[in-house]
């Protein structure tokens, strides 16, 4: 039996099912399961996935029997359309789409009123009695398909039909005539011909395979590999294609078009929510060329729209909509994000899938489907992708702060950002590769914007409505937008925008509130968001099922207070380096490392003493019961001296010794490969006057807040050991200052002395150091360095070129590797057990709060991850999902 190509939908059946996304992708499963529940869909067929991917490894040619599955389903599609494809008489017209398995809205391309050429219109026309409608169409599908599959840009039909509209006084392509029309029409078969040196194709049998490769020749494009990346979407999926029979939306005032939400996807509200137009096709909603109406008359009167409400202008309709979009949300047991039509009066479906939305609409949705028993709790936590958390845990504008009101759009996307205006995506990208924030502001977004989109902040747009591409997908990225801001008006040429008066240029500063749909001129202040009932109530469920600890990265009191409110259970790394570099006690410092004896060092250490005593004690009091991991001295002694003529000259006078001293022991501690070299324990072993300082800051702390009251619970941190001798050496030394202290206090404290592996041979010979070592905590940022040879300070030259040929399939500093680093550290946890079964395991890189690397811990049975303190729900909830997989 040959091989399957072609998938049918059609009449109450279909071939396939919403299980099959991968051969059939989102698109055409939920066609073919929206038909086979009896859903008014029109009738039509998809092309496989994998005749996608065969047409990319045989040099873009497509699978033997394709063409004869097409011809077959297409003379099928004739007979339940009783329509002909290419008839004069009586023509079939079909839509073609892409349909990946994961959805990519507005990445890959579609060309709709495929099968128009010079003799169909006018049997469409004949047909329908309204040749204006005909030739509108006709119009459409040049302009599409031109830009499409012949690669002419959109831009010069705009242009000349913007010319026409001028010389007409028209401003709304419904006002355009059928003899205007054609005027239209001719002058954009000119523009193919001058452009490209042929008349546009008449043949519908060449439109069609010139549209599938081009469907197919989309997943290949630069938005859709963007895309891809930014999602982590496989290249070798591939796209499907959907061919499938034409509805009208734009056969007059009973015909419509539109796109609808079943919750809200900004808030989560339990609304239907979404935009329609009358006498319109699917690509006037969401390209944002004419301004949406609301579906609901609640919504209507909410924005204080004039125009009627799809409830109001076609009420029987909106009614069978409503009923219809409410059984797919019960069916899917999810949000649904939905396309449809109105021919006439009569409802079509043209898509469904499950929605995007905002963090804080995930939220709620997730809480309230569950509480309604739709899902369970578990399903909940498992639909949330906590990496997208971090929308919920930044500031938001202050409402005591001045403001000056500049534009008022719609809130097409919550939250607020502040950053410098620019007007094309490229700029976005090059200035915030500078490190500036910037605002994207465009008359309306494209998916050619798609990287500029990413770079930025925020996105304003002056066009479009609350389902516009720009509204759409900031929401998917988290970026907080305003959408159909009309008062301003943008000219992209001259990098400036105009809004009650006032212009602004490219650079100056605005302000935007997302949850508003308001533009605000210059810089407000943010202050820290409120988190809700639903924000608590996943947390809550999330620290039932997780298994692994959640603890914080944090030398701060500051950090350690946020981390704290946000659920963390001790502190899993306390740099106390970064406490050496404040303002009053790097001189301290450098008066150590420019000792000329161990005398000299104990002196300058004796200053550093109180002060790190006090950090101590603000981060035992805030912790209190919960440990904290405090790791010794790390980086090497050079970084604390300076390097410039000028820096040396200022710190010499401050410190009063000799300009040359200072050079001379600069010159001494520098080193060709800093990260390999005199650092860590290295330091603690060769100067240990300096880790019998922090030891003992450490434990002096602890009993002052012994004693009043509280329960510290220290954990000493070794880095860098490689040798039993080392940390058996260490472990020695920091238990007879810990004993000593105790002792002379008379005061009991817990505590545990351990090591941070950050050497495959500390990992490979872990059995030996966990004799003495009480905890093992995977330094994985040094870990990653040294198991691949890779500096992280010097590999952005390479690393994305890697990923994109395929080499590293993820930023092995982003997310752990687990064949390399993660088979070390699996190594490390299973010797370590061996000698010391109770031994405490956890990771406190980076990797601590992405969720991959977490499920990675959870797999191999540590016990802990450590991250810094706004990653901590994420942490939480991608725990919990790592646990529920586990099961």
């Amino acid at each position: 039996m040959s091989k399957s190509w072609v998938y049918a939908f059609a009449a109450g059946k279909a071939d396939g099912d919403a299980s099959m996304k991968n051969l059939l992708g989102g698109k055409g499963a939920n066609l073919a399961e929206m038909s086979s529940l009896g859903l008014p869909v029109p009738a039509g067929f998809t092309i496989t996935t994998e005749a996608c991917v065969h047409y990319y490894q045989n040099d873009k040619t497509f699978p033997a029997g394709l063409e004869a599955q097409v011809q077959t389903a297409l003379a099928n599609l004739e007979a339940v359309t009783a329509k002909g494809f290419g008839s004069v008489e009586n023509p079939l017209l079909v839509s073609v789409r892409s349909g990946a398995r994961a959805s990519m809205p507005g990445m890959m391309d579609t060309v709709l009123n495929l099968g128009l050429n010079d003799q169909t219109v006018e049997g469409l026309a004949a047909l329908t009695g309204d040749r204006r409608f005909a030739l509108d169409c006709y119009r459409r599908f040049i302009t599409m398909y031109s830009n499409v599959v012949l690669g002419v840009s959109h831009h010069g039909f705009e242009d000349i039909l913007d010319d026409h509209k001028d010389r007409l006084g028209v401003t709304v392509d419904t006002d355009i005539t059928a003899k205007d029309w054609e005027r239209v029409i001719a002058d954009y078969k000119a523009k193919v011909q001058a452009d490209l040196g042929h008349d546009f194709p008449q043949d519908p049998q060449d439109q069609l395979w010139g549209a599938v490769k081009a469907v197919f020749g989309s997943w290949m494009n630069d938005r859709a590999k963007f895309y891809r990346k930014m999602h982590d979407i496989p290249e070798d999926w591939g796209t499907a294609v959907n061919i499938q029979s034409m509805v009208f939306g734009n056969m007059g005032d009973t015909s419509a078009t539109g796109v609808a939400f079943t919750r809200n996807p900004s808030t989560g509200d339990n609304n239907l929510y979404g935009e329609f137009l009358l006498n319109a096709q699917g690509e006037d909603v969401v390209a944002g060329i004419r301004t949406p109406q609301t579906l609901t008359q609640k919504a209507r009167e909410e924005m204080g729209e004039r125009n009627p409400s799809m409830e109001e202008a076609l009420p029987a309709v909106f009614a069978q909509f409503r009923s219809t979009v409410e059984t797919l949300e019960k069916h899917y047991r999810d949000v649904q994000d939905v396309e449809f039509t109105v021919e006439q009066g009569k409802l079509f479906m043209l898509q469904t899938r499950n929605a995007k939305r905002t963090s804080r609409a995930a939220l709620k949705i997730a809480v309230d489907m569950a509480k309604e028993g739709l899902i369970t709790p578990q399903e909940a936590l498992m639909r949330l992708d906590p990496g997208a958390l971090d929308q919920l845990l930044h500031p938001m504008l202050d409402p005591k702060a001045e403001r000056t009101l500049i534009a008022r759009g719609l809130p097409a996307s919550p939250g607020a950002a502040c950053g410098k205006i620019v007007f094309t995506a490229d700029d976005a990208v090059r200035l915030a590769a500078a490190g500036d924030d910037v605002i994207l502001v465009r008359d309306e977004t494209s998916p050619e914007d798609i990287h500029g989109m990413h770079a930025a902040k925020a996105i304003i747009t002056a066009r479009g409505g609350m389902t516009s591409h720009a509204a759409v997908v900031a929401r998917g990225m988290g970026r907080p937008c305003v959408s159909g801001a009309g008062e301003m008006v943008i000219s992209t040429e001259r990098g400036e925008f105009s809004a009650r008066g006032q212009t602004f240029r490219f650079g100056d500063i605005v302000t935007l509130d997302g949850s508003s749909g308001e533009v605000f001129k210059g810089s407000i202040r943010m202050i820290e968001p409120e988190f809700s009932d639903d924000f608590h109530q996943i947390m809550t469920w999330a620290d039932e099922f997780r298994t692994l600890k959640v603890l914080t990265n944090a030398e701060t009191p500051a950090d350690a207070r946020t981390a704290i409110g946000f659920g963390a259970e001790g502190i899993g790394l306390c740099r106390t380096e970064h406490m050496f570099f404040d303002e009053d006690r790097i001189s301290a410092v450098r008066e150590m490392i420019l000792a000329d004896d161990e005398a000299g060092r104990r002196k300058a250490l004796a200053k550093i003493l109180p002060m790190q005593k006090a950090d101590f004690v603000e981060l035992f009091k805030i912790m209190n019961g919960l440990p904290v991991t405090i790791r010794l001295l790390d980086p090497p002694l050079h970084e604390f001296l300076p390097h410039t003529p000028e820096d040396i000259k200022l710190v010499a006078e401050a410190a009063e010794v000799p300009e040359e001293k200072l050079l001379k022991r600069t010159k001494e501690l520098s080193e060709t490969n800093p990260m390999l070299g005199w650092r860590g324990c290295r330091l603690g072993i060769t100067f240990p006057e300096i880790y019998e300082m922090q030891v003992t800051a450490i434990f002096e702390a602890a009993c002052d807040v012994k004693a009043e009251g509280f329960d510290p619970q220290p954990d000493i941190m070794h880095p860098l050991v490689a040798t039993r001798e080392e940390m058996a050496k260490l472990v020695a030394m920091t238990k007879a200052i810990a004993e000593g202290v105790l002792k002379a206090r008379g005061v009991e404290v817990a505590y545990k002395v351990g090591t941070m592996i950050e050497l495959p041979r500390a990992a490979l010979l872990a059995d030996k150091l966990a004799e003495t070592a009480e905890f093992f905590s995977f330094g994985t940022n040094d870990l990653t360095q040294t198991t691949y040879g890779i500096s992280r300070d010097d590999s952005g030259r390479f690393l994305n070129p890697y990923i994109e040929k395929g080499i590293f399939e993820k930023d092995p500093f982003v997310s752990l590797d687990p064949d390399g680093v993660g088979q070390l550290i699996d190594i490390a946890r299973t010797k370590g057990r061996t000698t010391r079964p109770d031994i405490k395991l956890g990771i406190c890189g980076e990797h601590g709060g992405d969720p991959a690397s977490i499920a990675f811990c959870q797999k191999v049975g540590l016990d802990y991850v450590s991250c810094s303190p706004y990653r901590v729900p994420v942490a939480r909830l991608a725990a919990a999902q790592a646990a529920i997989s586990a099961k």
